[in-house]
């Protein structure tokens, strides 16, 4: 009798006001590079994750359950990234997978997305093709660079600068392919010219015959597609041709790990831009204010601008705080009733900013051309904002 009543009382308890106990937490993954060429945009998109969900947790959690964050590091490798999904989708706990950084990883994903029926946040790999993926429906929402745009951007900012003839020096991959695509169209608009295309490959050393090709052109200026080891190697060539005064306009990849102590010359001795879409300094709203606050008593970093990857950060907590949000709205964790509350959302005032509305049924990318701007590095190798917009 007495262990009837204890049950009986345990079980009132946990369906009246502590919800938590009767429940376990619902899980949202984290699938990124945390150890291989992106570590610092990988960990910054845990990081955003984590502080999103100790805010949703003491808020109440989702539908009265605490989310409780896992990782799994893919490596930057597509197939350990595919094995990382397999494992997710048998977790009858599960939200959503937030995945990170890069989008040859993220290509390879799409189908298995899909086939499992997994819910997708992408806050950082940029290749149009994540987002335009011809799946009906469409399970992959994305808080981050959209490459069509972001050519429109890189573009436009070298016309400002009065450069008419640039090469371009892409990774050999998707996003690579995805960039050259849309840079190709874009300079057909703005009247520059293309003068020559270069690829790197991935752990490539030597881009001695490039860099000298690229020299005997007499280019403006070079726009760059690369993730950090291989935009160092681009650079100490440079360097090593006496070119370090050339314009190098690059996309955000050189952004997502420690680039500048790669280099064979101080950083103050290139002329390098760099897209982002999210600065402290550039956003000064209250979730962004909150977020810089979390994230200093959290981690113990004062300095904003030592902060790295910080656009994978603020894309990774707006995008957990609108998948909670969904999930409440829709009350329910069904992908289908979560994925049509984030397609349906009116308004959502994020970090990066107010999104009105995140998405729509046809459009699964929140930030557009105007929301991306051009930084550059400080003498200390810190990206600062810049007026040239």
């Amino acid at each position: 009798m007495r262990l009837r009543i204890c049950v009986l009382l345990l079980f009132t308890l946990c369906t009246s006001h502590s919800v938590y106990c009767a429940q376990p937490p619902l899980v949202i993954g984290v699938d990124a590079d945390l150890s291989a060429v992106a570590v610092d945009g990988g960990v910054a998109i845990s990081r955003g994750v984590e502080l999103a969900v100790e805010e949703i947790n003491a808020q109440g959690g989702v539908l009265g359950r605490p989310l409780k964050l896992v990782t799994k590091d893919h490596r930057g490798n597509p197939a350990r990234g595919i094995h990382n999904l397999k494992q997710y989708s048998e977790n009858p706990d599960l939200l959503a997978v937030v995945g990170g950084v890069h989008t040859p990883v993220l290509l390879a994903e799409i189908d298995i997305i899909h086939e499992k029926n997994l819910l997708m946040l992408v806050p950082w790999a940029a290749g149009t093709p994540i987002v335009d993926n011809n799946h009906n429906p469409n399970n992959v929402f994305r808080v981050s660079v959209r490459d069509s745009e972001a050519a429109t951007v890189l573009v436009g900012y070298a016309k400002k600068r009065a450069i008419k003839r640039v090469a371009l020096v892409l990774e050999r991959t998707g996003w690579g392919r995805s960039n050259l695509a849309s840079l190709t169209e874009s300079v057909s608009q703005q009247g520059i010219t293309i003068s020559s295309v270069h690829w790197i490959n991935w752990q490539q050393t030597d881009f001695s015959e490039d860099i000298s090709s690229i020299k005997d052109e007499s280019v403006d200026a070079i726009i760059l597609v690369t993730n950090v080891p291989e935009g160092a190697v681009v650079m100490n060539e440079l360097a090593a041709q006496g070119m370090t005064s050339t314009p190098v306009v690059s996309h955000w990849g050189i952004a997502s790990g420690e680039f500048t102590s790669l280099l064979d010359k101080p950083i103050g001795e290139f002329d390098i831009s760099v897209l982002q879409t999210f600065h402290f300094n550039h956003q000064k709203n209250e979730n962004a204010k909150q977020l810089l606050a979390s994230y200093q008593n959290r981690y113990g970093v004062n300095d904003p601008l030592t902060f790295k990857g910080v656009t994978g950060l603020a894309h990774a907590y707006d995008l957990t705080h609108m998948v909670a949000q969904a999930a409440n709205d829709a009350n329910s964790v069904q992908v289908s009733a979560v994925r049509e509350k984030l397609e349906t959302m009116a308004t959502f005032e994020g970090a990066v900013k107010q999104y009105s509305p995140p998405f729509t049924k046809e459009r699964h990318d929140a930030l557009w051309s105007n929301d991306y701007f051009m930084t550059k590095f400080n003498d200390k190798g810190q990206l600062v904002t810049t007026d040239d917009r």
